[in-house]
């Protein structure tokens, strides 16, 4: 009897043990930040930028649009890998990007208001003007992928529309 007693103790804290390591190793939700987005716009590419295609003149293939705006972090420490996420329609209310509400990545969010820039590939002939909802970013208090090197941080986008 003593030795049944003491293999379910064991076996109880056994799992016990499990849980609480698997819980420990889950990343969790509080280790992301939620970003304010604001002064949203939605523009046509630069016609110097590199793919904005300007001499392709068929109906097929995809327009390039720039989504940009100021993205706002109230903590003290910068946010890493930020997503920023929208829902982009066009002049009937539809999605352009089906399924899909990530618009792309900012990189590393400093504290304060920082102003920022992304590529959005649309689908030649959708209709306009088009609106962007919803949109919001989010990242992480530690990095969650290979750093980028010094002098990487801005793209060639952001560069263009002088976003320094």
């Amino acid at each position: 009897m003593a030795q049944s007693s003491r293999a379910g103790w064991l076996a109880s804290l056994l799992v016990a043990v499990a849980l609480v390591a698997l819980l420990l190793l889950q990343p969790g939700a509080a280790w992301a930040a939620d970003l304010q987005v604001t002064q949203v716009q939605l523009a046509p590419c630069p016609s110097s930028d590199a793919a904005s295609q300007s001499g392709l003149k068929r109906p097929a293939g995809a327009g390039c649009w720039a989504l940009s705006g100021v993205v706002e972090n109230p903590g003290r420490r910068a946010v890493v890998d930020t997503d920023v996420f929208a829902q982009i329609l066009d002049a009937s209310g539809e999605p352009v990007l089906q399924n899909r509400t990530r618009v792309g990545s900012i990189g590393d969010v400093p504290p304060g208001r920082s102003d920022f820039a992304l590529r959005l590939a649309v689908p030649m002939g959708t209709p306009g003007p088009l609106q962007v909802r919803h949109a919001k970013a989010r990242g992480f208090t530690a990095p969650v992928r290979s750093r980028a090197g010094e002098g990487d941080e801005l793209l060639p986008l952001e560069q263009q529309l002088d976003l320094s």
